[in-house]
């Protein structure tokens, strides 16, 4: 028995973390845990909260098996620089404002298990580390949101108090302990991607920030949840469930339209995303008299990094040439990924030729300077080289992007014939 429980302690995956990223973990479970243990007691616990604690718990752990297969989709497919969007907050913002503190932590926690075991069958042999610091998040947001209830409202736990100027203070203070609820989780939740190295510049790690507006739509619905199940019939947290299961099918179609707009293995554009913005800045240069700049690269000798390292470690080399590539152009530039270790650029309003290869010849000499340490090898990839076709809209013979992009081709095997690691001008 003392073997098979140090094996599962052993295989937990939190041991697996670097160790600046563990600590980080740790130190934010203790804290969250000592929070809780600190206002658990500021309000006294009657058989009406017992009951209303009841009734939430059932409407959520209906709302988490209505919604546990979209919930697995979407944690698939997320992106590892995305931060979570929790829509359990539902519950414990209702739980943080009707309820007594030890309940609202208690909410917290039955959420997220019911959550794991429901959503991650497979995963309950192993400590799910990412979902308790998740939890944890949640509760130090939760604690801090209480002493600012306990503090500022009239009545605590409770709604707004009667009368225009009482209920709108309550209001504000109610309003502002959710935000700052928001606040914390969302900032402890993306230190730790940034600290896990996932995402390699500021751009990156906000790049799903967009989705917690979702978030504040469903701290929002915890805010009506309190309303109905303090004021009103609690049959009609009914409506609270089917409005949470319409929210993650529209969460699941914006993650699926954003998995669709860009390419897994580096980031960028899509092949298809990249070509109709490309057609639309050429829309607006036809119409606004303004001009196109389109660029194709490829990677020299790239085929011998995948024979000699495998296709894993290509993809890295890849991921780190897109980041170097997308830090040489402006915010209007898209990158796409073409194919294999081929990238476009579309550059809208560039002065003239000269500058289009000015910034070409920029990107060629920053790809050599992209190194990449192969993971448990003491080996580093560098001095890689690309070569670069460009082409210019408006000019003769270029009537839309198949020409442009035609004309960049061309120009990209002069270079490759010319010995590589060179730009060459649709017009030379």
């Amino acid at each position: 028995m003392r073997g098979r429980f140090a094996g599962w302690f052993t295989g937990w995956r939190l041991w697996r973390l670097p160790s600046h990223v563990r600590l980080y973990v740790l130190l934010v479970n203790v804290v969250a845990v000592t929070a809780s243990v600190s206002t658990a007691w500021l309000v006294p616990v009657d058989r009406t909260d017992l009951v209303r604690f009841g009734v939430l718990t059932v409407c959520a752990a209906v709302a988490i098996e209505a919604t546990r297969r979209i919930e697995r989709q979407r944690e698939y497919n997320r992106a590892p620089t995305v931060a979570y969007v929790d829509t359990k907050a539902v519950w414990s913002i209702a739980a943080v404002i009707a309820l007594p503190p030890v309940l609202a932590t208690a909410m917290v926690v039955v959420t997220y298990a019911v959550a794991w075991w429901r959503i991650w069958p497979r995963e309950r042999p192993v400590l799910p580390h990412r979902w308790i610091f998740s939890a944890a998040t949640v509760l130090c947001g939760t604690q801090a949101a209480v002493v600012v209830l306990a503090l500022g409202m009239h009545h605590y736990p409770g709604i707004p108090s009667a009368g225009f100027l009482p209920g709108l203070a309550d209001l504000v203070i109610i309003v502002s302990a959710a935000a700052l609820r928001w606040a914390i989780n969302t900032a402890l939740v993306m230190a730790a991607i940034a600290l896990s190295g996932a995402p390699r510049t500021l751009s990156e790690l906000f790049s799903g920030f967009g989705d917690q507006l979702l978030e504040a739509g469903a701290i929002g619905l915890g805010l009506v949840t309190a309303a109905l199940l303090l004021l009103a019939n609690p049959l009609l947290l009914v409506g609270v469930v089917l409005a949470l299961v319409a929210l993650h099918r529209g969460l699941l179609l914006t993650q699926f339209q954003r998995d669709a707009r860009t390419d897994l293995t580096t980031g960028l554009a899509t092949k298809r995303w990249w070509r109709t913005i490309a057609e639309q800045y050429l829309d607006r240069a036809r119409t606004g008299g303004g001009t196109v700049g389109v660029l194709l690269l490829d990677l020299d000798h790239f085929k011998a990094i995948n024979d000699t390292y495998g296709h894993p470690i290509g993809d890295l080399v890849l991921r780190e040439i897109a980041i170097a590539v997308r830090g040489e152009v402006r915010d209007q530039d898209v990158c796409g990924r073409w194919g294999g270790e081929e990238f476009a650029i579309v550059l809208p309003n560039v002065p003239t030729e000269e500058h289009l290869g000015q910034l070409a010849d920029r990107i060629r000499s920053r790809v050599p300077l992209v190194s990449v340490a192969l993971p448990d090898r003491d080996t580093v990839i560098s001095d890689l080289t690309v070569s670069i076709g460009c082409a210019l809209y408006p000019a003769e013979h270029l009537t839309g992007i198949d020409d442009v992009l035609v004309a960049s081709d061309t120009a990209l095997y002069r270079a490759k014939q010319a010995g590589r690691n060179r730009v060459e001008l649709a017009t030379r």
